[in-house]
């Protein structure tokens, strides 16, 4: 059996004890929420999103759908509803202020807050080998500013508990600073993006701007940007670096008032994103957002998950 072999094993029996770990309810005991809880999952229509509604919604938490189309959010949200679930459906559009205010007024008003914030929404226009930049600015705007947004508007939302409120942004491993393959080349910006106590909002915003600047000049391809789905790898990077800030600054909340924030890679999955060319099932790819949204006793924060464990920025 050659390395590759061995590899794929790993990951087939990991896979395994997940879709096992899965089956496994919680105990009263670890059971923090209730269907009192409130879920908001971005992008929540199809995919990654959907599932993840779908497990939340299982465990017995409420969870709010969310999409930017409004008739296929609520298709979606009616599927669930049909199988006894407890989902409701709001219009969001997590790069329009207008949007945004609304469905925090809407949330506010009907739930008085929430408690758990899943970041799914996102966008990719490469497949395979592919790797335009024609889409760049788009891909930044709703990748990373589009969650920034979302922090930013649903944190003074976020109700008081002791178990804390929690922030789980659906990122990727594409995103990994030192990765040998697709990390950031070049030294300076990767030294400022690693160094967590000077790390800035100012710092990523500048990193997402300069490359957008290059790929309008047309120099991007030497700017030591990701080689792989740059602008795609590019916003889950800055994604990683602002879970890291946030985690930071939510340090300094008060006991009762604690927001634990991670970020995820679901791996390649089969969905309309990657071309159906991934190979990860949906369920498995929803999993680690669940896990982590719903941890008991377990206070975690700042740090990059892959299949239920921490893998390195």
């Amino acid at each position: 059996m050659d390395k590759k072999e061995r590899a794929k094993e790993k990951k087939e029996k990991r896979r395994q004890q997940i879709s096992l770990l899965r089956t496994i309810p919680y105990s009263d005991h670890q059971r923090w929420w209730s269907s009192e809880t409130i879920a908001v999952v971005t992008g929540g229509n199809r995919g990654i999103g959907f599932e993840i509604v779908h497990q939340l919604a299982l465990h017995g938490v409420t969870v709010v759908l969310t999409s930017r189309e409004t008739a296929v959010g609520e298709e979606a949200a009616k599927v669930l509803q049909e199988g006894g679930l407890n989902v409701a459906f709001h219009q969001l559009d997590i790069v329009d202020p207008e949007s945004i205010q609304t469905f925090c007024d809407w949330i506010k008003e009907t739930y008085g807050g929430l408690d758990i914030l899943i970041n799914n929404a996102g966008v990719n226009f490469n497949i395979g080998k592919d790797n335009s930049v024609e889409f760049a600015e788009m891909v930044i705007q709703v990748n990373y500013f589009g969650t920034k947004n979302m922090i930013k508007a649903l944190v003074p939302l976020m109700r008081p508990s002791p178990a804390g409120a929690r922030i789980v942004s659906v990122t990727s491993r594409l995103g990994r600073l030192n990765s040998k393959q697709n990390g950031i080349s070049n030294v300076t910006v990767r030294k400022q993006l690693e160094d967590v106590e000077s790390l800035s909002e100012e710092v990523i915003d500048n990193t997402v701007n300069t490359f957008l600047e290059q790929v309008k000049e047309g120099t991007w391809e030497s700017g030591g940007w990701p080689q792989v789905f740059t602008d795609y790898s590019l916003s889950k990077l800055a994604v990683n670096a602002y879970t890291r800030l946030m985690a930071r600054i939510f340090e300094e909340r008060p006991e009762g008032h604690k927001i634990y924030i991670n970020c995820y890679c679901p791996g390649w999955v089969k969905t309309a994103m990657t071309g159906w060319a991934g190979h990860v099932p949906i369920e498995d790819a929803a999993d680690t957002a669940v896990w982590l949204a719903l941890l008991p006793d377990q206070f975690v924060s700042g740090k990059f998950f892959n299949e239920r464990r921490e893998i390195n920025f």
